[in-house]
Formats: structure tokens, sequence, C-alpha cells
């Protein structure tokens, strides 16, 4: 770092000034990704995913790059360096992603009219007044959108089945926020709606209903390949990652460590059944647990929002990391957002002014209803109440939520590390705080109850890591090599002890995306790498001042988080 040299103070200046316009020009370009962090200035518009549109992308992102380019790395102190790198890699992404994946040409899940009004309607970003004129304005809006989409996917290389399949899931909740949560909205808030509401809430659910219909009809010939194949997916490994792992070195690593995880699963095994380790045990020991921990349905929700409280105060008790106040709700996943993931956590937007006092949602999806019983008792084997102990450390405390709220409270020179975010520190921090918790323990007592709910805790997160394993896996396998479906749930039933239910989930979820799956697997082995070291590098510090140092920066990848710590 040369941050003495005479011409640093002016590359800085210049660098923060080229990288907010850049910003601001991605932002404007996406009017919902915008709103999602928090960024109100384009809630009235939609993206326009045109050809032409297009076009116009490219000439940006190309033109973003090059000014990216002019700035001297050498003159820039590391938190500018890593925000320059993280911009020059999503800038570079999303032209690739424009020029060669074209997923507007294919995926109708990037059109979904759902994420068009969620964060309208589930945020108060606004005020009342201008929400409701926002919700007008995108629902005016969404014939032509619908339009749109409907004129690029004809004219694209065909649909995978399972993204229309998926797509036509979400219409469905698209179809409930317009007919039931717009006008409870409204309703709230009398006076506050403008005149011309209910005539673009017809409009666009009109629109709705015929584009779901052509949907349905362009269903029975959507016979694209879902796969990228070697050459894409290795692209799309590397902007996802922002490693250079490739796909190659990525399958070894993870087929090398799922021997080894299987290996202490069935050491856990052994010490949760009292009893030497043998054949079958592993498998026998988890159908028990599942059976202690069974639940219904109705259960799924309260179960997670009683293991989120006593989780927000042992991770205090061990001082883990800090715990913030910041708000967290568990609540059952929006319709229009079901159909890849079982949860997910939605932190509020960080461009949002009062992002703090937003809370944080922990989105959980029960069975849907209109699953067979079989289906069903399937989910909530796997999803037992043990199971969601673990699964509310990942999402919440100290997973996700936590994170995402030191994330929050990061103030750099530039809002690059507000705007973006590496999935493969997002994810892994997580995997990694499962890790860390169940080290602890659930609880500190020492009594046989403890002790098994202790060792419990410990199953099923060494399950969970087996399953990030064997994402990764999945992940390289049906996108390069032509993994089928019954090869792939067998895998993940006999090698993961998955129930059969959610195995298919996996394999849709694989189809569905492309190197998201991999996130986890590497963000867990790159994160825990970095707690390790860090460790050595500052023996006398406890680990909960360890862990608020690797949570300040902001959500960058790995690679730029040891740049960062000075590893």
């Amino acid at each position: 770092m040369t941050s003495s040299h005479p011409d640093a103070a002016e590359t800085t200046r210049r660098f923060r000034d080229v990288a907010e316009r850049v910003l601001d020009a991605l932002l404007a370009d996406d009017p919902e990704w915008a709103l999602g962090l928090g960024d109100t200035r384009w809630a009235h518009r939609l993206t326009d995913h045109s050809d032409e549109a297009d076009s116009l992308r490219v000439s940006l992102l190309t033109d973003a790059l090059g000014s990216l380019d002019e700035i001297d790395p050498d003159l820039l102190a590391a938190d500018d360096l890593v925000d320059l790198e993280m911009l020059r890699t999503r800038v570079s992404a999303d032209l690739w992603h424009t020029t060669e994946l074209r997923p507007r040409s294919w995926d109708p899940l990037v059109h979904s009219p759902g994420e068009v009004l969620y964060t309208l309607v589930e945020r108060e970003l606004l005020p009342p007044q201008e929400r409701l004129a926002a919700l007008t304005a995108r629902c005016a809006a969404l014939p032509a959108y619908l339009e749109t989409a409907r004129t690029r996917l004809s004219e694209g290389p065909g649909m995978p089945r399972v993204h229309v399949e998926t797509a036509l899931g979400r219409l469905e909740g698209a179809r409930a926020m317009l007919t039931r949560d717009l006008p409870a909205l409204a309703a709230r808030f009398p006076g506050a709606a403008p005149a011309g509401l209910e005539e673009a809430r017809t409009a666009a659910l009109a629109a709705l209903d015929a584009h779901t219909s052509w949907l349905r009809v362009e269903r029975e010939f959507a016979d694209a390949d879902p796969r990228l194949g070697a050459r894409r997916f290795a692209a799309q490994l590397w902007y996802t990652l922002d490693s250079e792992l490739t796909p190659e070195a990525l399958l070894v690593r993870a087929e090398s460590d799922l021997l080894a995880t299987e290996e202490a699963l069935a050491e856990a095994a052994s010490a949760y059944a009292d009893e030497p380790s043998r054949p079958g045990q592993v498998a026998e020991v988890l159908a028990a647990l599942a059976d202690e921990f069974a639940i219904g349905a109705e259960e799924v929700v309260p179960a997670c929002t009683g293991a989120l409280a006593h989780l927000r105060t042992r991770v205090r008790e061990l001082d883990l990391a800090t715990v913030h106040d910041d708000p967290v709700e568990v609540v059952p996943m929006p319709d229009a957002r079901r159909g890849v993931a079982v949860a997910y956590c939605d932190a509020p937007g960080p461009l949002a002014p009062d992002a703090r006092t937003q809370p944080t949602l922990v989105a959980v999806a029960p069975p849907p209803e209109e699953w067979d019983a079989e289906r069903r008792a399937s989910f909530l084997r796997e999803y037992n109440a043990g199971l969601l102990r673990d699964l509310m450390v990942h999402e919440a405390m100290p997973g996700h939520a936590l994170q995402l709220a030191h994330a929050a409270r990061h103030r750099g020179g530039t809002r690059v590390r507000s705007a973006l975010g590496s999935g493969t520190f997002v994810e892994g921090w997580a995997v990694h705080a499962e890790e860390v918790l169940a080290g602890h323990g659930w609880t500190d007592g020492t009594d046989p109850a403890s002790r098994r709910a202790n060792l419990g805790l410990r199953l099923v997160q060494l399950k969970m890591r087996l399953r990030s394993v064997l994402n990764a896996i999945l992940d390289v396998r049906v996108h390069t090599e032509g993994l089928t479906e019954r090869e792939a749930v067998a895998l993940l039933t006999e090698r993961g002890h998955q129930e059969e239910g959610e195995a298919v989930g996996k394999w849709r979820r694989a189809l569905l995306t492309s190197a998201q799956l991999s996130t986890y697997y590497v963000g867990y082995a790159e994160v825990s790498d970095i707690a390790r070291d860090l460790a050595r590098a500052r023996p006398h510090e406890p680990v909960g001042r360890l862990h608020d140092a690797m949570l300040a920066h902001g959500n960058p990848s790995p690679r730029h988080l040891r740049t960062l710590l000075g590893l």
C-alpha cells in the first residue's frame, strides 16, 4: 500500500467518485434490486427487460469497466482497493450475464412479477401515500413488463420445464399479493391511495392471469436443458465464488471432504447412541432423532421462533460475537418466493436510512397444503424440531441475521460494500456459525437431558455440513457431468441421509440455480480458515472479538476479507 504517494489522495478521491457514479448507474438500471437495498429513488419504475435495453446495458457496463480500469490500484488503501475489485467483479459478471448467459431470453423466473411487488408490499420504506403511489405505478407498468417477458421468452432458445413450473407456482403468490395484500395495505391507510390504484391493480391482475395462461401452454413445449454445460458453469462459478477454483478442483476437494464428514457423523451417531460404531447406525440414529423431535406442519414456524429466542440468549451468554438489538422475526415464506429454498433470511435494505429499525425476516416454508400426506410427512421428518434448531443457527443466530446486522453498520469510503456482497462469505459464515455453536452446545447443562440435546445438535449440524458438501458435488455434476435425477436422489438419500422429498427438492434447486449451491461448502472452508488464521495472529483476543473483527467489513468475498484483516 502506498497511500503516502503524492497522487494517492487524488486517486482515492477519483476512485470514490467513479465508484459512486457506477453504482448509481447499476441501481438506476435495476429498480427492483435498488428498492430491495432500500434505495427508493426509482420505486415507481420497473427494469426494462427488452432486447433493446440489454444493448444499452452492455454499453453502460462496458463504459463502467473502462472507468474502473483507469484507476491505479497501487495508489489505493486496502479498503478502497477491495471496493474497486468488488465493483469490477460485479460489473464484469453483469456484462457476462447480459451478453453470454442471457437468462432474460430463457428463464421465466427472471421476469417474476412477485419480485416487482414484494418489497413495496412487505417493507415500510416510504410514507403510506408515496408507497401506494409507487405500487400504483408498478401495477400500471406490469402489463407491458409481462408482454416484454413473453416476447423475450418466445424469441429465445427455449425454456426449461422446471423453470416454467416454478414460475407458475410463484405467479400464484403474486396473484395473492394483488387480490389480498395490496387491498389490505390500501385499507390500512384510508385516503392515502391515489385515485388510479384500483384501475392499475385490476389491469395488473388481468395481465398476470394472461401471463399465467400463456406459461401453462408453454409448459407443454418447455424442453430446454437447464444445465449450463462445462464452459458456462465454470464462468458462473468464477463470478459467484469470486475465486479461481475450477469446477474440477472443487469436485475433488468436496468428494474428499465428504469422506471426512461421514466419519465425523459416524462418531457423533455412536456417541448419541452410546454404543460402538457399526454399519447402518447413522441412519438409525437420525431416524430416531426425527421421531423424538417430530412436529406437525402448524408447529414449524413456532418451533423456529422458540429456537431463535433461545439462540439470542445463548450467543450472548457465550459471547460468540456482539448481538445487536435489531428486531428479528420468523415468518411463513410468502408464496411468491417459494419453490427454491426452504428458508431464507431477508434483512432490511442496507441503503435504507432507517434500516436498523426495520425487522430482519427469517422466512420458513412449511409443507404446502396441496402436497399429499406422504410428501408432507417426508418434509416434516427432514425438518423436525431438532434440525430446525440448527436451521435457526444458520439463518439467524449467530448466522445470517447476526452477520447482516454487523454488515449494516459498516461505513466505508463508498457504498460499494453496502450494496454488493459475496454469497460465498455470507453462506460460509452461516455454516461456520453452525459449527461454532454446536461446539459449545445447545445448553451448558450437564444432566443427561442437556447432554442429549447437545449431542443431538452436533448430529444435525454434521448432517447439515454433509449437505453443504453434497450441495457442491451436486452443483458441479449436474451442470457439467449430466448427473440424472435418479443418481442425484440416490446420492442425497444414501450418503446425505436426506428424506426423498428433500432430495428431489434439492435436485430441482440445482437445476434452477447454478454455482449458488457451491457457496456453502466453499464459503465454509474459506471462512473457517480465516477464523483459524486470525486466532493464530491474535492469540490473546477472545473468540467474540475475533468474530466481530471478521464481521466488521460488510460482505466481502473471503479473499478480500483476508486483505482487510491483514492476513
